[in-house]
């Protein structure tokens, strides 16, 4: 499951990506203004007032940060699976770079006033 922050245009494109790639079907979504995804963030100890990391879940582990995207990409094969090579990283450089990021997307990639109405393969795999 990725939980993701519902107005963020970089996080929504993201999932949007994810959902043409993930031919297999393997992961479902919430977004993390639903009532499921604040309930996930807060048993993760993630703040629910600023969406500032997106939450994984596969296989029962959970991933934040810039592993929640390794994580995810991992999940999908070839050529994705390279982004494993982020790992190497040391996590104070992978969290920071990440939260550079994820502090500054809304200037950056823009944000949008609510979530999007999603297409209909993104909402048969849409939870909450």
């Amino acid at each position: 499951m990725i939980v993701f922050d519902g107005i963020c245009v970089l996080c929504s494109g993201v999932v949007r990506m994810v959902v043409r790639l993930d031919r297999k079907n393997r992961f479902c979504f919430t977004t993390a203004q639903s009532p499921l995804g604040e309930a996930l963030f807060r048993q993760h100890g993630l703040r629910t007032d600023s969406y500032e990391t997106n939450l994984v879940l596969v296989d029962g582990a959970a991933f934040t940060h810039l592993d929640s995207f390794v994580a995810v990409m991992s999940e999908l094969g070839w050529p994705w699976r390279a982004a494993k090579a982020l790992l190497l990283l040391p996590r104070p450089l992978r969290d920071g770079l990440y939260e550079r990021i994820a502090k500054n997307r809304y200037a950056l990639f823009g944000r949008k006033d609510s979530c999007d109405i999603p297409s209909a393969e993104l909402r048969g795999r849409l939870i909450g």
